[in-house]
């Protein structure tokens, strides 16, 4: 198993976290980010990929195995992932799945569309301390529950 993060949005408070379980679980992880930025993680490799319309999103979809956790902000990216055998999460901790990802698709659909029309939207609010917290209790179950299925 292997924990893949689409890293060009990620947090640095959910990278450090995603770091932390992945050496304490000792599994394969991996931070996909184009050429633009530059990440120097403790633990795990940086695959950096060339700048480009979902390229790096490519990349790790590519690379990706069932079992693996995907860490995205990315519903297109999710709803891959999900359909190789893979598990996907929100850096929110919201886990991505067959009965919400539909859902999740075509809200994004719709918000784009109205944006094109000139509808603003509200900025999301401030990640605060305790997010990090939720997001590493959800990845650390989930990281359980994958082990669990895997014995």
């Amino acid at each position: 198993m292997t924990i893949r993060v689409d890293a060009d949005a990620c947090p640095v408070g959910v990278r450090r976290n995603i770091e932390s379980q992945a050496r304490f679980h000792n599994l394969g992880l991996v931070f996909y980010t184009d050429d633009s930025h530059e990440l120097n993680p403790d633990y795990g490799e940086v695959r950096q990929i060339g700048q480009g319309r979902d390229a790096v999103d490519l990349a790790l979809v590519n690379q990706l195995a069932a079992g693996d956790i995907v860490i995205t902000q990315d519903y297109g990216l999710a709803a891959l992932a999900l359909s190789r055998g893979a598990a996907a999460m929100h850096p929110g901790g919201m886990l991505y799945t067959e009965h919400n990802i539909d859902a999740l698709l075509a809200e994004r659909h719709l918000a784009a569309r109205a944006r094109k029309a000139g509808e603003r939207f509200q900025r999301p609010k401030a990640r605060q301390s305790a997010d990090d917290i939720h997001f590493g209790s959800r990845l650390r179950d989930l990281i359980k529950s994958r082990m669990a299925a895997d014995v």
